[in-house]
């Protein structure tokens, strides 16, 4: 089985990121892009409609990296600090080598190329410092941008399911993109 032994949080800086740990003055920033129908269109979660719901996010997030179910970076702009979203490996089969991410972005900052930069960070970290043999993302098939930024990074679609969680009052599909260290 992994074994991660991460005695700091792990702070990852790329060509224009600095990608740190997500704390509690992230609050604010957390619950506009939790409570934001655009940025939260393709995941499964109910959109937040009080800043506290952020909070809690922060601190579930906080106690799943302390007993090794995650790893959850704030995304921030290296020359200003600005958080412009949140990236991880939301769910790590430590057991398996292989972990789920996930990543979301301010709508403002969409399109500029952020999110397939900090994903080529958190794969690089994932596999040369942390031992993960494979990475994986689930995403709704209708979300092009996603798949773009997946395939971007090296990532490639390992399965599709018709009608496999329900979301925004249906049953939608779901894409596994995945990429194995190599």
């Amino acid at each position: 089985m992994l074994q991660l032994n991460l005695p700091i949080f792990p702070l990852l800086e790329t060509e224009r990121l600095l990608l740190r740990a997500t704390n509690f003055g992230d609050a604010d920033d957390m619950f506009a892009m939790r409570s934001s129908a655009e940025v939260m269109k393709y995941i499964p979660v109910p959109l937040a409609t009080e800043r506290r719901e952020a909070e809690e996010y922060i601190n579930s997030l906080q106690q799943r990296m302390e007993n090794k179910e995650c790893i959850n970076w704030t995304i921030t702009l290296k020359e200003t600090g600005q958080m412009i979203g949140t990236i991880g490996f939301y769910r790590m089969k430590l057991q398996h080598y292989r972990t789920e991410t996930g990543y979301m972005l301010l709508p403002e900052f969409y399109g500029k190329g952020y999110a397939s930069e900090a994903l080529q960070g958190i794969v690089d970290f994932g596999f040369r410092t942390l031992g993960f043999h494979s990475i994986e993302a689930v995403i709704y098939p209708e979300n092009i941008s996603s798949q773009r930024v997946l395939e971007k990074c090296g990532f490639v679609r390992e399965a599709y399911f018709k009608e496999s969680e329900f979301h925004g009052g249906q049953f939608v599909d779901t894409a596994i993109y995945s990429i194995l260290k190599r």
